[in-house]
C-alpha cells in the first residue's frame, strides 16, 4: 500500500470516529424544577426567650414550737397534704400537767380576790363610820388590787400553758408536698421562736406554682420604652399572658401569667428578677426544675414569614434563594426572627413581591437557570403563640 493510500484510509478512520462521538454526546439537561411562594404578611408580636426556675408560692420549715420528745409521725414521707393536717405529735403528758397545775394556782388567785373584794367592801361601810382608820382601808384596797393582778398573770399562766399543750401537735400550716422527716419518733426534739429549734420536715405548695428568671437590663430598657398597648413587662402591675415549655417539650405549650417584676436591678449581674406563675393541678412542675419561658418582647407589627426549609447556611450568614423574572436564581442574604409552626420571621432581606424557593433548594446555585412552580406559603395552623399573634425573634443575648 502506497504511502497516500495509507494516509487516505487513517484519515477516514479519523473522521468516522469523530462522527462517532458526536452521535454519543449526552443532550444538556433542563433547568431544575423547584417550588417558590411569595412571603407570608402577618402580624406578630416579637417573643423574648429565658431561662430560669420553678419555686414554691409557700415554703414552710415545720419546726416544733416546744420541746420533748417526739412521739409520733402521721404522714408518708412525700405525701400531700392539706391545711391542717396532723403532721407530728410530742408526748403531751408533760403539758398536760403544766396546764393543770397553772388552773389550780388560778383557781387559787381567783378565790384570794373574791376574798379581797368582799373585805373591801366591808371596808369601804366601817370607814365611814369611823371604826377603821384611812390607812387600813387602803391597806385593804391595795390587797384587792394586787389580787386582781395575780389574777391576770395565772390566766395568762393558763393560756400559755393550754397553747404549749396544743404545740404538741405540730398540722400543716399549708397545704402541699412534704418531704421526708428529720426526726424519727422516740428523739428529743427542741422548741422555741429560735433558730435553735428542731427541723422536723420541709412543705412546698404545688397549685399554683411560680416561675422565677432574669431580664438583662438592656431588654428591660426596651421593654420600659414599649409604646402604649403592647405588653408591658416593665409594668410590675402587668398580668399577661406568657408561653413556657420543659426541657423535654418543643413548643410553648403551658400559658400562664406575669405577676411580679422585681423594683431594683442587680448591680453584680445587671438583671432584674422576674417572676410569671403558672397553674400546676397534676404536679408536673417542681420547685427548682429548670425550663425556658417566652415573654411578649414588642408591639404587634406587620412581618414577613417563609417556610423554614427554605433557609440556606452560608458560614455563620443566612440566605434564601430568590427566583427573578428570567426565572434565575439569585442569593438574597436575611436577618432571620423565630420559628412559628414551620414559618421562620424574616426581619431584612427579601419583599413581599419575591419568589422564594421552598422545595428544591439543593438543586439551586446561584445565577442559574430554574423551572419555577408556584405554591403558596400559609401558616399551620395552631402556631400563634401566647397573646394571639404569631411569635417572634428572641432578643439577641438572651440565655
Amino acid at each position: 500500500m502506497s504511502v497516500t493510500a495509507r494516509f487516505s484510509a487513517s484519515a477516514l478512520l479519523v473522521l468516522l470516529t469523530a462522527c462517532g462521538d458526536t452521535a454519543q454526546k449526552p443532550p444538556a439537561p433542563p433547568p431544575p424544577q423547584v417550588t417558590v411562594a411569595k412571603p407570608v404578611k402577618q402580624t406578630v408580636v416579637d417573643q423574648d426567650e429565658y431561662v430560669g426556675r420553678f419555686v414554691a408560692v409557700d415554703l414552710v420549715e415545720v419546726r416544733s414550737r416546744v420541746s420533748g420528745y417526739l412521739d409520733k409521725v402521721h404522714f408518708v414521707d412525700g405525701q400531700m397534704v392539706k391545711a391542717g393536717d396532723l403532721l407530728f405529735s410530742i408526748d403531751p403528758r408533760p403539758y398536760r400537767n403544766t396546764l393543770a397545775q397553772a388552773r389550780g394556782t388560778l383557781a387559787q388567785s381567783r378565790a384570794n380576790l373574791e376574798y379581797t373584794t368582799g373585805d373591801l367592801e366591808r371596808a369601804k361601810k366601817l370607814v365611814q363610820d369611823k371604826t377603821i382608820s384611812e390607812q387600813v382601808f387602803d391597806q385593804r384596797t391595795q390587797a384587792m388590787r394586787t389580787a386582781q393582778a395575780v389574777v391576770s398573770a395565772n390566766e395568762a399562766a393558763v393560756n400559755q400553758a393550754a397553747l404549749d399543750l396544743e404545740f404538741t401537735e405540730m398540722r400543716a400550716p399549708v397545704g402541699g408536698r412534704i418531704g421526708d422527716r428529720k426526726v424519727a419518733p422516740g428523739n428529743l426534739v427542741t422548741g422555741g421562736l429560735t433558730g435553735t429549734s428542731t427541723l422536723l420536715a420541709t412543705i412546698v405548695s404545688t397549685d399554683p406554682i411560680r416561675f422565677e428568671f432574669t431580664t438583662d437590663e438592656g431588654s428591660y430598657l426596651r421593654y420600659q420604652r414599649m409604646p402604649k398597648g403592647a405588653p408591658d413587662i416593665a409594668d410590675r402591675g402587668a398580668s399577661f399572658e406568657v408561653g413556657l415549655k420543659l426541657m423535654d417539650e418543643a413548643d410553648f405549650v403551658h400559658k400562664g401569667k406575669m405577676d411580679f417584676v422585681d423594683n431594683v436591678i442587680d448591680r453584680s449581674s445587671g438583671t432584674i428578677r422576674t417572676r410569671a406563675q403558672f397553674a400546676n393541678p397534676n404536679g408536673l412542675f417542681t420547685p427548682g426544675m429548670f425550663a425556658r419561658i417566652r415573654v411578649p418582647g414588642s408591639a404587634p407589627y406587620e412581618a414577613l414569614l417563609v417556610p423554614d426549609v427554605a433557609i440556606g447556611t452560608e458560614q455563620v450568614r443566612k440566605f434564601v434563594y430568590v427566583i427573578d423574572g428570567e426565572n434565575t436564581a439569585k442569593q438574597k442574604y436575611v436577618t432571620l426572627g423565630s420559628q412559628q409552626g414551620g414559618l421562620r420571621i424574616i426581619k431584612d432581606g427579601v419583599s413581599a413581591d419575591d419568589r422564594v424557593v421552598v422545595n428544591g433548594l439543593n438543586r439551586v446555585r446561584p445565577n442559574v437557570k430554574v423551572t419555577p412552580q408556584e405554591q403558596g406559603a400559609t401558616p399551620p395552623a395552631g402556631s400563634a403563640p401566647a397573646g394571639g399573634t404569631p411569635a417572634a425573634a428572641p432578643a439577641a443575648g438572651k440565655n
